[in-house]
């Protein structure tokens, strides 16, 4: 009845529990109650609409609202349990023998506030405290399991990349263009919803734009904006025709069994104009720069701020990652289940890289009125620097 070819193993779940807990062990939290939908996932291996609760020792309690008998066939935590509501947190806790927690934590990075105020009245002796950090340094390294996935959606990424030569024509709309490449997408398995923590944020598969438009800035935190199809999107592709001789950003995230893979190639009908094929040269540099010194115990910043001197010395500095003061201050982000997730090269970063951790580098240069050009891959961190995931060309492909 239910899909369960991919569920998450018995053992991973239990491995993330444990580094959870062992951060609760400093942190001095009796308990942690998990109700964001990507953390509720990555913990028990099902996104069906409920809490888990993960004691400072012990087994965790999931408690399902909807749909309980496919939480169960989803999830390999042995105690899962109906209920109806939240309200009836407590009550469940006791009923399953784990004594009410003095100190709670909850992701208070994206816990809505009357969902805060409604546990704090579930619980009017506990002190709530914030456990998002570790949760998201926990998510931020891959166990081997995640990485065999990461592996088949940069492929499959790569593919996306090879298929959209074959519908960019003069004259097709981005916004055309774009759903035939989406559907290409989705024909390889693409899963269609792509997450993002940052309150506010929200991305439909990436951005495909071309010329002037790709250079119009919007909301986003990202160097690329795009027209969009109206003021309610304000993002990505709109219905500007592609022409010949500008820079066509395919900027897609593929995402296979919850996890993503980033991935940028530039495209262009004819020759791109020479100052152009330059600017691409060097993010080509600021990539190979970067690959080579991201190596575990470094600062996220300091790969930053290494990635802003080059970029500064090859005469770039006033259109990297953006134009004019509102440029975005980052090169690359960790990503996995989330577009967003840890960590961040970015400036002043002060987390330090970690072997197994996932990021997209996407140094690009954004020019007012011409376009933009530059890269985006995604890598892992290895003991030798950053190994690269997602392997089409990296040339500008002429088409």
């Amino acid at each position: 009845m239910f899909n369960t070819q991919h569920n998450i193993p018995k053992s991973e779940l239990e491995s993330r529990i444990r580094k959870l807990q062992s951060d609760m062990a400093e942190k001095k939290l009796d308990g942690v109650l998990i109700m964001q939908n990507t953390d509720l996932y990555y913990f028990s291996g099902t996104a069906q609409q409920g809490q888990l609760y993960i004691p400072f020792e012990g087994k965790p309690l999931l408690m399902i609202q909807k749909e309980v008998d496919r939480a169960k066939a989803e999830s390999a935590i042995e105690n899962i349990v109906s209920i109806n509501s939240p309200g009836q947190i407590p009550d469940c806790l006791k009923q399953n023998k784990i004594d009410t927690p003095r100190t709670l934590g909850l992701e208070l990075d994206v816990l809505p506030t009357l969902l805060y105020f409604k546990i704090q009245k579930l619980f009017p002796a506990t002190e709530i405290l914030d456990i998002s950090d570790q949760i998201r340094l926990i998510r931020a390294v891959k166990s081997g399991w995640e990485m065999d996935i990461i592996e088949k959606a940069c492929l499959l990424a790569d593919q996306v990349a090879e298929g959209a030569q074959e519908f960019i024509k003069e004259g097709i709309p981005e916004i055309e263009l774009a759903g035939k490449i989406e559907a290409f997408a989705r024909k390889l398995g693409h899963q269609g919803i792509i997450r993002m923590r940052l309150w506010g944020s929200e991305l439909f598969y990436g951005h495909l734009m071309a010329g002037s438009s790709a250079a119009v800035p919007s909301y986003l935190s990202s160097p690329t904006g795009g027209t969009g199809v109206s003021t309610a999107i304000a993002q990505g592709p709109g219905h500007r025709p592609i022409q010949r001789h500008e820079p066509i950003l395919v900027d897609y995230v593929f995402a296979l069994r919850g996890y993503l893979a980033d991935h940028t190639r530039i495209f262009s009908l004819g020759e791109l104009p020479e100052d152009l094929m330059e600017a691409y040269d060097a993010m080509l540099k600021i990539q190979k720069l970067v690959k080579k010194i991201a190596v575990p115990g470094i600062s996220a910043g300091d790969v930053y701020e290494a990635a802003i001197e080059k970029v500064t010395a090859l005469g770039y500095a006033d259109n990297f990652m953006g134009a004019g003061e509102k440029r975005i201050r980052f090169i690359g982000h960790g990503i996995g289940l989330e577009l967003d997730e840890f960590p961040f090269l970015a400036k002043n970063q002060k987390l330090k890289l970690q072997e197994n951790m996932v990021i997209a580098l996407e140094p690009k240069l954004i020019f007012p009125g011409k376009g933009v050009v530059g890269i985006e891959n995604t890598h892992v961190v290895t003991e030798n620097g950053l190994k690269q995931l997602t392997r089409f060309k990296e040339e500008i492909t002429i088409l």
